[in-house]
């Protein structure tokens, strides 16, 4: 009867849920995060919540709902859902501005850096003496693809995470 009985072994400290190696899954996670729709949304959020924001000051100050117009992009981009009343658009709208503009600045210079380095031989004009990764031609190209390319790849979703994350609390406060 003894034999019958199923026992399960004891956990590795190392592994998460399911047996599956801690390190893996947050290696997994980083590598997946580039490709994922959440991420293109936040990024769609940080560059358009600048130009939005700028126009809501002048609506907002002639009467209409730029709040609720502020809301519903937070809404549709980020999954937020903010209640609050009609006269916020303006507060926010101003509030926001300088955040929007780093946010957006930022954004667009670090996902441009993917490409821009990936592609490094067609904007280097063929003398790689003198680039890092130098003096070989290949040595320069793999520098800036691992380095600028596939390293940008990897930390700009963190980047548009925690800048959006500001951005929504700011919406949450001054849109509330």
């Amino acid at each position: 009867m003894r034999d019958l009985v199923r026992r399960t072994p004891a956990p590795d400290p190392g592994t998460g849920p399911a047996g599956r190696d801690t390190a893996a899954v947050w290696v997994w996670r980083l590598v997946r995060e580039p490709f994922t729709a959440e991420t293109w949304r936040r990024t769609a959020y940080a560059v358009t919540a600048l130009p939005v924001g700028v126009v809501c000051v002048p609506l907002a100050l002639a009467g209409l709902p730029a709040g609720r117009w502020q809301r519903e992009l937070a809404r549709r981009l980020l999954g937020a859902e903010i209640t609050g009343g009609r006269r916020a658009g303006l507060l926010h709208a101003l509030g926001a501005l300088p955040l929007n503009l780093i946010t957006a600045l930022v954004t667009l210079y670090g996902w441009s850096l993917v490409p821009m380095n990936l592609g490094w031989p067609l904007r280097a004009g063929g003398e790689a003496t003198d680039a890092w990764g130098g003096p070989t031609f290949a040595g320069a190209w793999a520098f800036h693809a691992i380095v600028g390319g596939l390293g940008f790849l990897l930390l700009m979703p963190g980047v548009v995470r925690g800048l959006t994350g500001l951005q929504l609390r700011w919406a949450r406060t001054a849109l509330a």
